[in-house]
């Protein structure tokens, strides 16, 4: 029987078979004898076998629970971030057997977690090099390119093409940019250096950032909130965050748009609200626009590069905070922030 394969249970049945045959044989002594009040004896000695029982019983089970016990806190100890937590199994039995499938998936646990770890490290490395790489040419095609365009300002056709290659310059930088930080988001080697930062003072920065932006555009950048709020953050990553989900607002609406940015505080969560009343989301790509690169087979957007929202989200979850939206089609979109404030129980 594989359930007696455990030591502690076959010194169990050893007991109880012991008391069993102890009892027996002292009955079979009390009818051989012919003593008088022989109900009273055997039931003397019954009661005496159910106590020895009961005794053995409760020694075994105090004994597992103290084992279960231990089991239970090395899971927590490994939950915490302990990886070399461990569950003694130096027995027989299914129960160790069970505890020995844990060490093991606590193994394989490890060893995904080192590969992943390596792995990020090897491609933040590796985006890191080739973004720095791209710098340099960059750089010298910006200078190129201004050169052409003050030669060709009597040539409108050559100025248009000299201004189309200035775009796409500006998108491939801004897509290095973003690249690197959302790589050194994804792999942990950004210390997020947070303060006690004045709400309205950071979207004051976002408002003057876009300031020449929302105007050539004849768009509005409206802020409200209360001007005493305030959050716990890095600044210059929230800043980011929020810049982001406004020039997503400003690029997928049309001229005469309002873009308003609101904060407020209720007892346990702060919010930031980033809305606008331009041509909303379809609600097909409501689960993919925080995917990285995913593009809208419904947007006619074609200067998107698909790693603004991502990035945004990325940083917000960094700040242990999460990120909600909300669209309707010809209406306008809603993102909403909230961060939690840590109680003091």
């Amino acid at each position: 029987m594989k359930i007696l394969v455990n030591r502690k249970i076959n010194c169990l049945f050893l007991c109880l078979l012991l008391i069993m045959a102890v009892f027996t044989a002292t009955a079979i002594i009390f009818i051989i004898l012919d003593l008088e009040n022989i109900v009273l004896y055997v039931s003397v000695a019954a009661v005496l076998m159910i106590l020895f029982v009961l005794i053995a019983l409760y020694l075994y089970f105090r004994e597992q629970s103290k084992v279960m016990n231990e089991a239970i806190e090395q899971i927590r100890e490994y939950i915490a971030g302990n990886r070399n937590a461990r569950i003694e199994c130096d027995d027989e039995g299914d129960l160790y057997r069970l505890f020995h499938e844990v060490n093991s998936l606590v193994a394989i646990l490890n060893a995904h977690a080192e590969n992943e770890g390596r792995d990020k490290t090897f491609m933040k490395n590796t985006i890191s090099d080739i973004s720095h790489q791209l710098k340099t040419p960059l750089a010298a095609l910006n200078i190129y390119n201004g050169l052409i365009q003050q030669e060709v300002n009597d040539n409108p056709e050559l100025r248009k093409f000299a201004s189309l290659s200035e775009q796409e310059l500006d998108r491939i930088e801004n897509l290095v940019q973003n690249l690197l930080k959302i790589t050194k988001l994804d792999a942990g080697t950004i210390t997020l250096e947070k303060s006690r930062q004045y709400i309205a003072d950071m979207m004051e920065y976002v408002k003057k950032h876009f300031a020449y932006q929302v105007q050539q555009q004849e768009k509005s950048l409206i802020l409200s909130g209360d001007d005493e709020i305030t959050l716990f953050c890095d600044q210059t990553w929230l800043v980011e965050a929020v810049s982001n989900l406004v020039k997503n607002a400003i690029d997928h609406t049309k001229p005469g748009a309002t873009i308003s940015i609101s904060w407020r505080a209720f007892a346990s969560v702060i919010q930031i609200i980033v809305s606008d009343n331009g041509s909303g989301i379809h609600p097909e790509d409501l689960p993919h626009i925080f995917k990285r690169f995913y593009r809208s087979r419904f947007s006619k957007d074609t200067q998107g590069i698909g790693l603004g929202l991502p990035l945004a989200k990325a940083i917000i979850e960094a700040h242990n905070g999460t990120i909600e939206v909300d669209s309707t089609l010809g209406v306008g979109t809603t993102f909403t922030i909230n961060f939690l404030i840590p109680t003091k129980l």
